[in-house]
């Protein structure tokens, strides 16, 4: 842990003016008692902003879950981000890599789009994966989830939404904030293991006039496996261990009047690899799983920067109705490392000899654009609840080797102009309820003519790409019915569709034939993915628990597939996706125990002819869809103290089909046990928090599924890690 932790959180206190530190003083005595963790269902008053409309979640035919405050940070506690939180909690989720690449990571067998206060965070022109490490969640209110295929928020979401919402202005006159101070360490307590972070936000309000900043400042050590041995690290595709992370948040808003208010939220996150180990190859066919060892990697250590700014104007009263407006810029530069040195796809004996040419890669996205909507009941019809808006999107994308200057993916242009209508109809006293609407997507990709790498052909050398300008459009449609004959039960079915576009810049750069003409290439024409389902909910009294059957096809769907030098390639083809969701929460007769069962069943296959027949033969590998899995947890949340024990089983799956996939790609399976503990009191909260808390060996899931050749990329996942907090508000 490093030293200088209890020196900040005094210089935090410190800075604040006199008045404000008397008010933390005074109240020490009187401070008020902890938020619990509840882990209750999503309360029907609560407004999922994700869904663009303010009407309640039972309104909706969609599968909704929220994480709160202290869920939320109860979760990174034990398990350090986000997206590990959201893993965690979400059966159908798959299990994180525990590296800074969310590669083969998916919602529902496909890609979420992540996004903070609805600015999407993804890049899908050439999805680097760092989309789950764009904010601290010290910065994160909530977190919403949105299950399945839709458009709702645009690009993206063909596995559905993971939107971050920050935290929101204080609601009391004067100064007020918070403070975090957490120690990490491995259960053996390694010198090279030990963490720390430090966070601090202050908020003031005067008026119609309020400001929230604040920093996250985390150094992450080395993980340890569960025999102690170093956890390997990823240098190419990017690492959360040995990494030094900083991110910044500031919120300014004013209110114009007792409706209407502007925000301006701008945050920048940066995570830098320390560039301290090199990888120690593993051996699969022993069971040695890929380790570390001190040394200077080449190049420069993979590392990640987003920064993000926007602008809102709000009104909950304009004319009777809801208007939501933004306006936003973000852009990101992902560096990727240069694990081997000699990397085969890099090479061009036009610069230096075969076999002697060091390189690695970076990408460089920037977007803006603006959303509008405005919604509100028909007048003179009051039970529909009529919603239209327009979003438009433009996002530029490359991809360039950086220790040549050379081009790997070329410069890419996307936009998108999309007018959309919702509407709700609640009949029988809201009993019933039909809702639908349409998204008319309206895109154009734009690429210049370029060369590909050497690589790229046989004999090398490369080939001219002519660009062009092609466009796309489509409708999007969704529809659904609810029924909710009492308060608390109800039943649901809906369809819906959302897209993306695949991932153009795999696709871009690995052409091989001359002659192509972007303008008419097929291969990067938008995914166009459907969601059908049919749920139950039942959310009364001690009860709470739903299930939720799905589909999903696309006709022309997107799969990764390994290349020999760890590099992915892109294929197109159909792809279906089915899956059974069951979540059973009950509030025991002790006053605030409860425990919870969550299971999660997927099964996807692709058509894997040459010459597709639209016929699925063959199972996604692990790469492209997550395990079976049961969650289990029991927790107790009453006065001062919380506590919270919780088990994942991923469960073994062999993948079989046509194509007849590798054996050594089958998935054993793995249990991983978490526990944390909470305490309130007078002077903050203290907890600690165990992450596989019996130590378990395991090779991860996406090690275990993938790159079965690769010696580098046979990863442990983390041994037993313990983390020290205490954080203060005021």
């Amino acid at each position: 842990m490093s030293r200088p932790l209890p020196l900040a959180a005094l210089v935090l206190l410190a800075a604040l003016p006199s008045s404000a530190l008397a008010q933390v003083l005074g109240d020490i005595a009187a401070s008020d008692e902890q938020t619990e963790p509840t882990g209750d269902a999503v309360p029907h008053d609560i407004v999922v902003t994700a869904a663009r409309t303010v009407l309640p979640p039972n309104a909706l035919p969609l599968t909704i879950d929220i994480i709160d405050k202290a869920m939320l940070d109860q979760q990174i506690a034990i398990s350090g981000s986000v997206t590990d939180a959201v893993s965690s909690l979400t059966p159908s989720f798959s299990p994180t890599r525990q590296k800074l690449s969310g590669a083969g990571e998916s919602l529902r067998g496909r890609s979420p789009l992540y996004a903070i206060n609805g600015i999407p965070q993804s890049t899908p022109l050439r999805d680097g994966s760092r989309d789950g490490f764009t904010i601290d969640g010290f910065f994160v209110d909530r977190v919403e989830l949105i299950y399945g295929s839709n458009a709702l928020q645009g690009i993206g979401g063909t596995g559905g939404i993971v939107n971050q919402v920050t935290v929101g202005a204080p609601r009391k006159e004067g100064v007020s904030g918070r403070v975090l101070l957490q120690g990490t360490t491995d259960s053996d307590f390694n010198s090279d293991a030990l963490g720390g972070k430090v966070a601090g936000l202050i908020q003031y309000k005067a008026g119609r006039f309020d400001a929230t900043v604040g920093a996250a400042y985390e150094k992450r050590g080395v993980f340890y496996d569960g025999e102690g041995r170093r956890v390997g690290l990823n240098l190419t595709q990017g690492e959360t261990q040995d990494t030094r992370t900083l991110s910044l948040f500031g919120r300014f808003g004013y209110e114009l009047s007792e409706t209407a208010r502007l925000d301006l939220i701008a945050s920048r996150f940066e995570m830098k690899g320390d560039g301290d180990y090199v990888g120690v190859p593993g051996n699969r066919a022993t069971g040695l799983p890929t380790s570390a060892t001190r040394g200077n990697p080449p190049g420069v250590p993979a590392a990640s920067r987003t920064e993000s700014v926007a602008l809102s104007l709000t009104d909950t009263d304009l004319g009777g109705g809801n208007l939501v407006s933004q306006i936003f810029f973000n852009r990101s530069r992902d560096t990727f490392g240069g694990e081997i040195a000699t990397q085969a796809t890099f090479q061009d004996i036009r610069i230096a000899p075969l076999g002697t040419l060091f390189d690695q890669s970076q990408n460089r996205s920037r977007k803006y654009g603006g959303k509008i909507s405005y919604e509100r009941a028909v007048p003179g019809f009051e039970a529909l609840t009529a919603t239209v808006g327009f979003d438009a999107i433009w996002d530029s994308t490359e991809q360039r080797l950086i220790a040549t200057n050379r081009v790997w993916v070329p410069p890419t242009d996307f936009r998108s102009l999309a007018p959309f209508a919702q509407a709700n109809l609640a009949l029988f006293d809201k009993k019933l309820r039909i809702a639908g609407g349409v998204r008319y997507e309206n895109i154009q990709i734009e690429i210049d003519d370029y060369h590909t790498l050497a690589t790229t052909t046989t004999p090398p050398g490369g080939v001219s790409v002519k660009g062009g300008k092609p466009k796309f459009k489509d409708a999007l449609i969704n529809g659904g019915v609810i029924l909710e004959p009492v308060p608390g039960i109800r039943a649901y079915a809906s369809y819906a569709e959302g897209f993306t576009v695949p991932d153009i810049g795999r696709i871009t750069r690995s052409i091989g034939q001359p002659g192509t003409d972007i303008g008419s290439f097929r291969n990067i024409s938008p995914i166009v993915s459907n969601n059908r389902e049919v749920g139950v909910e039942i959310k009364r009294g001690p009860l709470d628990a739903s299930a939720t059957y799905f589909w999903s096809s696309s006709d022309k769907g997107q799969l990764l597939i390994a290349n020999p030098d760890r590099t992915f390639d892109v294929q197109r083809l159909r792809v279906e996706i089915q899956g059974l969701e069951v979540n059973l929460g009950v509030k025991l007769p002790i006053d605030g125990a409860r425990v919870s069962i969550g299971y999660a069943h997927l099964l996807g296959r692709y058509d894997s002819d040459k010459q597709p027949d639209g016929i699925v033969d063959t199972d996604l590998d692990g790469t492209n869809i997550s395990p079976d899995r049961v969650n289990l947890a029991a927790s107790y949340a009453r006065g001062p103290l919380a506590v919270r024990l919780q088990t994942q089983f991923y469960l073994s799956r062999t993948f079989t089909g046509k194509a007849k996939p590798l054996r050594e790609n089958d998935f054993g399976g793995y249990a991983l046990t978490d526990a944390s503990i909470r305490y309130q009191t007078a002077f903050g909260g203290l907890s600690l928090s165990a992450q596989n808390l019996f130590d378990k060996q395991y090779i991860d899931y996406s090690s275990d599924t993938r790159l079965a050749g690769d010696p580098l990329s046979y990863f442990t996942g983390r041994g037993r890690t313990l983390t020290l907090g205490w954080d203060y508000r005021f």
